[in-house]
């Protein structure tokens, strides 16, 4: 456990500009402190102590904003940026090494039962009041975009975006500066090209028009 504490503090300061030293992450980061507890929580739940466990997890909602049911699994480096608003449910995985930002939302849809939530993959970002609601898979490397409500399968290297998300492939190449904002929106892409398109054919008519009034 001390070496997973140590990956989740590290994960701070390797994602947070605004961390200064790991002091200050320890005692002072509300996300750190609801994984920590979370870490705790597990423990009692997995060997059968329920209610001590489900004591830890609310006590820590309270303080923190974030609720982690204590029998979600979730791998080392975790990163919750800001944290208020954010819950993982019961059978969520959450991989190693993710970002998750405030008011997301690791849920369920109601229609299922024994696995109901997600399973997020290693060095996956969900962007802020994103919504991934199912027991699916988001693939490693995915990137969720905030406000993005997702529904279905995500693959690897790719991209969610929109109500309800769409997926745009990352050339199969993780990026190395994860962001939820500065995504690739395939409605946009559509828009470019369509725009472009339509210029070409512009100068052509214009051409065709020259050569028309010249030969008249």
């Amino acid at each position: 456990m001390f070496k997973t504490l140590k990956s989740d503090i590290n994960a701070v300061m390797e994602r947070d500009p605004a961390a200064r030293n790991k002091l200050e992450v320890f005692f002072l980061y509300s996300g750190f402190k609801a994984v920590r507890s979370h870490r705790k929580a597990n423990w009692f739940f997995r060997h059968n102590l329920k209610f001590i466990a489900r004591w830890i997890s609310q006590r820590s909602r309270h303080k923190t904003g974030v609720e982690i049911h204590p029998g979600a699994t979730i791998g080392k480096g975790l990163f919750i940026d800001h944290g208020m608003g954010v819950v993982i449910g019961e059978t969520t995985i959450i991989g190693d090494n993710c970002t998750i930002y405030q008011n997301v939302t690791l849920g369920g849809t109601g229609k299922d039962t024994g696995k109901r939530h997600p399973t997020l993959g290693n060095n996956v970002l969900v962007g802020s009041g994103a919504k991934v609601l199912g027991p699916f898979r988001v693939g490693d490397n995915a990137r969720i975009a905030a406000g993005a409500v997702v529904l279905s399968e995500i693959p690897a290297n790719a991209t969610a975006v929109g109500v309800p998300a769409r997926v745009v492939k990352v050339n199969g190449i993780r990026s190395e500066t994860l962001d939820q904002i500065h995504v690739s929106d395939p409605v946009a892409l559509a828009l470019c090209n369509l725009e472009h398109k339509i210029d070409v054919l512009q100068k052509e008519i214009d051409r065709i028009k020259d050569e028309k009034n010249n030969d008249s």
